[in-house]
């Protein structure tokens, strides 16, 4: 039995559900129908109001000294993604072709259709307005559901954004939409910026997992500055792990002048960084010409040792090798002449002057190795080199520097080799030098460099591999491990097919891999 008030809703359901030429018809007849006094419905009111904020933000190009800004293209990209779906909706049952509710949200997201706010994104002149649906936004963001319906919220049809790029703003808004992450190199900082902003914390979250798998020396000290504004310690970290192995690379890259004047000082004072002095310094004076440049300075040498400050002294001048100071840092013109012959007394004098200097080398990094056999031999007929290559394959569980290999050396006495190392992923060179070392006729490994320490991810196999020139006969390993644990870091190795001497998992030459960690 089904009384009045269930008939009225049944009846409204299946009118919602009529085609327009039904609905007007049957609208007149209800009318004439219900012309003796049923109770109406109350109407339904909705306020939907926007917090006001009061502080003048600073714009995200302030913040991050990225050289690149999101471009209108980009945002145009994420446009055409939504193919214009205000326009595109031509079937009044679109909700029908999509069988979840995620994919009726991703129909919404930067769409006109149904849009109850607008967001003008971006600095003056560069702006973007964007649609957006005050319901979904509020599910995904605490922030967005203060803003339209927090006690102190404001009924505001558009709001201004003007310290978040569009790019990064819409990155964030198909998340929220869409459950999607889209990240790029040129706007993933702006985007944790947004999702930082909007407590956002699972795209936040994916922004800094996206910064650390692409963190190089190139970018290590510009993403050490903003690790620290958006206090990430783990990305902190991650960048310290980079500069210290790979200063010299982290020095003398674009990024490191685009550093602010703290990081260069927290920079400047690690001990273990892993770079001669000389680079510092010359690092350290590139810095301040670009500082001069910020500041609308002329890069004279007043300007650069102004912009310095006590930052100076922080260079362990004396720590330097003499010619390196002699020809570098004592004709610079950044040194005071009593600094200058200070420093000079202090190498040669027996009664050494006091400096403002740091005069104690910096201690920089313990290289660690990894040996794979148990043992070694020799005979009369192995080991010999013809210009064959050496070669095996190794992985990591976790990020290393691999700054050299161990070698053996001649099993006939005392002898010097020629070698020429490389580094490979996937065919890809990564790394090489050419080299030679005296070996005493022990059975001790010998080392030989690269020019700057590799970065090796985890779980990717490289390949190592050397070419000997010398003394026709050598030691070799025998007893090889597939699986060596060195500390916190554990090797896998296996053979590799550049590999033409013999050199394998087994026996061979390349018994250490020399690294930081």
């Amino acid at each position: 039995m089904v009384d009045a008030k269930g008939r009225n809703m049944k009846c409204l359901t299946f009118f919602l559900m009529l085609p327009e030429s039904v609905k007007s018809k049957s609208s007149k007849s209800t009318k004439k129908g219900n012309a003796s006094g049923s109770s109406k419905l109350p109407p339904v009111c909705y306020e939907i109001i926007t917090l006001r904020s009061k502080k003048k933000k600073k714009m995200a190009a302030d913040i991050f000294p990225t050289k690149k800004t999101a471009s209108t293209t980009t945002v145009q990209q994420y446009q055409q993604q939504n193919l214009n779906n205000n326009n595109t909706i031509q079937n009044c049952n679109w909700q029908g072709l999509y069988s979840t509710i995620r994919e009726r949200n991703s129909v919404m997201f930067n769409n006109e259709l149904m849009a109850d706010v607008h967001f003008v994104v971006g600095q003056p002149g560069r702006t973007q307005r964007l649609p957006g649906h005050r319901y979904v936004l509020a599910v995904g963001s605490s922030v967005f559901h203060a803003m339209f319906y927090g006690e102190l919220a404001e009924n505001k049809d558009e709001i201004h954004i003007p310290d978040v790029e569009p790019a990064a703003f819409l990155a964030m808004l198909k998340y929220i939409y869409c459950d999607e992450i889209d990240l790029s190199a040129d706007t993933v900082l702006a985007t944790l910026y947004a999702a930082k902003k909007y407590i956002v914390p699972h795209l936040a979250r994916a922004c800094v997992n996206f910064l650390e798998t692409s963190l190089s020396a190139k970018n290590a000290c510009v993403l050490l500055s903003q690790s620290c504004l958006f206090e990430e310690p783990e990305l902190t970290q991650r960048c310290w792990e980079v500069i210290d192995a790979q200063a010299e690379l982290a020095l003398r890259s674009e990024g490191f002048c685009d550093i602010d004047a703290q990081t260069l000082e927290s920079i400047l004072q690690r001990e273990t960084l892993n770079a001669k002095e000389i680079v510092v310094f010359e690092a350290v004076l590139n810095w301040a010409e670009a500082e001069c440049q910020r500041q609308e300075l002329t890069s004279s040498t007043d300007n650069k040792r102004k912009v310095l400050g006590k930052a100076m002294y922080l260079i362990r001048i004396p720590t330097m090798a003499l010619d390196d100071f002699a020809n570098g840092a004592a004709q610079s013109g950044v040194l005071t002449l009593t600094e200058t012959n200070d420093i000079f007394l202090w190498y040669t004098a027996a009664k050494k002057p006091d400096l403002e200097f740091v005069s104690q080398p910096r201690k920089g990094l313990t290289p660690q190795r990894c040996h794979r056999f148990q043992s070694c031999a020799y005979r009369s007929n192995q080991w010999r080199y013809r210009g064959r290559c050496d070669s095996i394959q190794f992985a990591v569980d976790k990020r290393v520097f691999i700054a050299g290999f161990g070698l053996y050396g001649s099993s006939c006495g005392s002898a010097e080799y020629s070698a020429k190392i490389e580094l490979k992923r996937q065919g890809v060179l990564l790394g090489q030098n050419l080299s030679k070392y005296f070996s005493d006729g022990s059975s001790n490994t010998f080392p030989v460099w690269f020019e700057y320490p590799v970065q090796i991810e985890p779980d990717t196999f490289y390949t190592a591999s050397v070419i000997l020139d010398g003394n026709e006969l050598s030691y070799f390993g025998q007893e090889g491990m597939t699986e060596v644990q060195c500390g916190k870091v554990t090797f896998q190795f296996q053979c590799s097919s550049d590999s033409t001497n013999g050199t394998g998992v087994q026996g061979g030459q390349i018994p250490e891999l020399i690294f930081y960690a």
